[in-house]
C-alpha cells in the first residue's frame, strides 16, 4: 500500500491538533488510547478509497475506533473548526474571494422510477 496514505503530513496536523479535544481522562487506567494523528489518517484512508469503515487497515486502529472518534469530534465541531483554520491559512497564502463562488451538483435518473408521490392533502378552500 502506498505509504501516502499512513500518515497526516507534519504541517497539517500542526494546523489540525490545536482544535482537538483533549484526550479523556482514564481514571481506572484501559486500554491506550490510538493517537489521534492515527485516527485521523484512518478517517482520511477511507475517505481516499471508499472502503468501509471494518475494511481500514488495522495500521489506523480499527474501522470501530475512526468512526467513533469522527463521530466526536463532529459532536464537538472539531471539522467546522478545521474548516475555518485552513481557510484563514489558505486566505494568508493564496486569498480569497467570496465575491466570485460556485455550486456543482449532479442530478441522476432513479433506474426504479423511484417512489410515486403521495397526494398532497390541501389546506386551505380552493380559491377558483
Amino acid at each position: 500500500m502506498d505509504n501516502a496514505f499512513f500518515d497526516v503530513p507534519d504541517k497539517l496536523w500542526a494546523r489540525i491538533e490545536p482544535v482537538l479535544p483533549p484526550e479523556p481522562a482514564k481514571p481506572w487506567g484501559g486500554r491506550p488510547r490510538v493517537p489521534d494523528r492515527v485516527a485521523l489518517a484512518g478517517m482520511l484512508y477511507r475517505l481516499r478509497t471508499g472502503c468501509q469503515w471494518k475494511a481500514i487497515p488495522r495500521d489506523f486502529g480499527s474501522g470501530s475506533t475512526c468512526h467513533l472518534r469522527l463521530q466526536q469530534w463532529e459532536q464537538a465541531g472539531v471539522f467546522r473548526k478545521i474548516h475555518a483554520e485552513l481557510l484563514r491559512y489558505y486566505r494568508k497564502k493564496r486569498g480569497l474571494r467570496w465575491d466570485w463562488s460556485s455550486l456543482d451538483s449532479a442530478t441522476v435518473k432513479a433506474p426504479k422510477g423511484g417512489a410515486t408521490p403521495a397526494a398532497i392533502r390541501r389546506t386551505a378552500a380552493n380559491s377558483a
